[in-house]
């Protein structure tokens, strides 16, 4: 009996994890198209985004809902546990990357339905590039259980922070040369920042990967600590202290004591 209870738990453990991935994956199919149709005006491919968008949020409830089931149903504990919490906090996370690719997909189609055909001299498409590479970096992490690899991602977040405020810059500059640019370098403004959320939401789900292998919650800590945890090490502070607390002297990196550094000062 207890054989079969663990045996289900891992199928739907399993169905979790699986579920998820496959969110993501539709999820990665929409950025692109968005991206793709941003590029060639195929209005066309923002029907599809339309279609995976509702897609989407169809799987956020419906594993939203399983994760309910498997906690009521086995109580687990330890990374069983952090694995349904991470993925219950990450779907957030991955439902609003579509939202994103949403938005980008519905202000492409009003720049060229209204016959803008004509972009600003703004490269958006090596940001689309980043962050979709963000989110199947994010994705292996998790399938992986590569706590190095989502820090990566939590670092990579910067580079696209800067390329959305050079984009805003080059997009203000736009308007004010030419004023007849104003609405459409706007609708370019909102897709970019949509694009930048997307990074956003992709670095969050890179920390929880890092929650779920070692337990470390890195939000808001910045990347040093999130790839410091990542590696498993310890915080040099946090030794410091309860090697004082213990009674013992801080050790230094050759491997000596603070009070032999200095009596050797002398």
């Amino acid at each position: 009996m207890a054989e079969h209870t663990y045996t289900q738990f891992s199928t739907d453990l399993e169905l979790v994890r699986s579920s998820f991935l496959r969110m993501g994956g539709v999820v990665e199919t929409m950025i692109n198209t968005a991206a793709l149709a941003l590029a060639d005006g195929d209005l066309a491919l923002l029907e599809k985004v339309r279609t995976h968008e509702k897609e989407v949020n169809q799987m956020e409830v419906e594993i939203d809902e399983h994760i309910s089931h498997v906690l009521a149903r086995h109580q687990p504990a330890a990374i069983d546990l952090r694995m349904l919490l991470a993925v219950s906090k990450m779907l957030t996370d991955m439902e609003r990357c579509g939202d994103e690719a949403g938005k980008v997909a519905s202000v492409t189609r009003r720049i060229y339905e209204g016959g803008s055909r004509e972009m600003p001299l703004i490269e958006l498409h090596h940001m689309a590039s980043d962050v979709l590479d963000m989110l199947r970096q994010t994705l292996d992490a998790f399938a992986r259980l590569d706590a190095v690899q989502a820090a990566e991602v939590v670092r990579r977040d910067k580079a696209v922070d800067r390329e959305w405020k050079a984009a805003l810059r080059h997009l203000i500059t736009y308007m004010i040369e030419d004023p007849r640019t104003i609405s459409r370098a706007i609708d370019m403004i909102f897709i970019a920042r949509a694009i930048e959320r997307i990074g956003d939401h992709a670095k969050n789900m890179a920390e929880r990967v890092i929650y779920l292998v070692h337990g470390a919650d890195v939000r808001h800590k910045g990347v040093k600590t999130a790839e410091r945890e990542a590696r498993g090490e310890p915080d040099e502070d946090e030794l410091k202290i309860k090697s004082i607390l213990s009674g013992q002297r801080p050790v230094q990196d050759d491997g000596s004591s603070e009070e032999e550094v200095a009596s050797d000062s002398k």
